[in-house]
């Protein structure tokens, strides 16, 4: 399973990084790339849309969109 989030206020690569960890802390590969805003996760058991945004969320990031 794949899923999308665009992400709003990301501007170096320590948010890249404490993005990443934070998603990797769900048990998820996620691959963040700074200039696109982009996050994709994948995993057997990927949570649901409002546990990925409040996670991402509570790091001081903007969640514009999951899909």
């Amino acid at each position: 399973m794949k899923k999308t989030i665009k992400i709003d206020g990301m501007h170096c690569s320590h948010c890249l990084t404490r993005v990443s960890n934070a998603l990797a802390a769900l048990g998820l590969k996620a691959n963040v790339t700074l200039p696109d805003g982009i996050a994709v996760v994948e995993g057997d058991n990927i949570p649901d849309d409002k546990v990925l945004r409040d996670t991402v969320e509570d790091l001081g990031f903007d969640v514009l969109e999951i899909k």
